[in-house]
């Protein structure tokens, strides 16, 4: 295993901390938990950049990455839901796309069809995400408009994706 793989399953292993101690009764315990989604988000710049500047692109990296994102991005947003800083509708809307990418990433993976890398707007929309999802932990004002804005362009980069997975695969 290449140490940006590596990284990625560290990314993995930083789910479960950080849901354990944002449900934690730890003094600052906010800060705690958004001190592992930083490093979360430290590990995925660094093993996307050792990659590349590596030649250490692999297809395994390729898969892995983004689903630690999403399962990531999932845990955080249920912890906000299941504490009240986020609604019910902004929730499904998230994880409807997420769990869906998720099972399609999945499941044309395992039909031989190849997966489309993060792009650009990928990046970007991940990148506010968690530009929000800070703003959402801290009690920030108009954190709520923000994130609808975030969760229509995730769904602008989704089709974006489709359209160069169909590209990439000729479907």
């Amino acid at each position: 295993m290449n140490l940006p793989n590596f990284l990625t399953m560290v990314r993995f292993l930083l789910i479960p901390v950080y849901l354990m101690v944002f449900f934690s009764d730890l003094s600052g315990r906010m800060y705690w938990a958004l001190g592992i989604l930083l490093l979360a988000g430290l590990t995925d710049v660094v093993d996307g950049y050792l990659a590349r500047r590596n030649k250490q692109v692999t297809q395994l990296g390729i898969m892995l990455d983004p689903l630690a994102d999403k399962l990531m991005m999932i845990a955080v947003f249920l912890s906000l839901l299941f504490s009240g800083k986020i609604s019910v509708g902004a929730a499904v809307a998230i994880l409807f796309r997420d769990l869906a990418m998720i099972v399609c990433s999945a499941f044309f993976h395992l039909r031989g069809k190849k997966t489309v890398p993060a792009n650009l707007m990928g990046k970007m929309t991940t990148f506010l995400f968690y530009v929000v999802l800070v703003m959402l932990m801290f009690g920030l004002p108009h954190a709520g408009v923000l994130l609808w804005g975030v969760i229509a362009l995730s769904y602008v980069t989704t089709i974006i994706y489709m359209f160069q997975f169909r590209a990439v695969n000729r479907v």
